[in-house]
């Protein structure tokens, strides 16, 4: 059964970092792409960051600049380095893979960002 789990949300002030964890496990492929989006109460949600191949990102329009994308394609795994976080970064965050084989996207079940002072 693919799982993608989470880690290294929590709370942390305005201006502050944090580093998203996702790794996935029984998986007998590697994702053809993989990235982070965030939901907010009350609101749809929203792609964060995505990453296809080593130098082919996406972001979006309101996190470039603060926040980094990375993949360990061994380990099926992906990363979100937030600098400078802003309270309107606050949602749960939650991890992606898309499996192009079997045309799939995987979610995890994501993980509690809050930016507070």
């Amino acid at each position: 059964q693919v799982q993608l789990v989470e880690s290294g949300g929590g709370l942390v002030e305005p201006g502050g970092s944090l580093r998203l964890s996702c790794e996935g496990s029984g998986i007998r492929f590697r994702f053809d792409a993989m990235g982070w989006y965030r939901q907010a109460p009350g609101k749809e949600r929203e792609l964060v960051a995505r990453s296809i191949s080593i130098g082919n990102t996406v972001y979006a329009d309101s996190v470039k600049g603060r926040f980094t994308i990375s993949r360990d394609n061994r380990r099926n795994a992906v990363y979100l380095q937030m600098n400078s976080l802003k309270p309107e970064d606050t949602a749960v965050y939650i991890c992606n893979g898309f499996a192009g084989g079997y045309r799939r996207n995987y979610y995890g079940n994501g993980t509690q960002v809050t930016v507070s002072s």
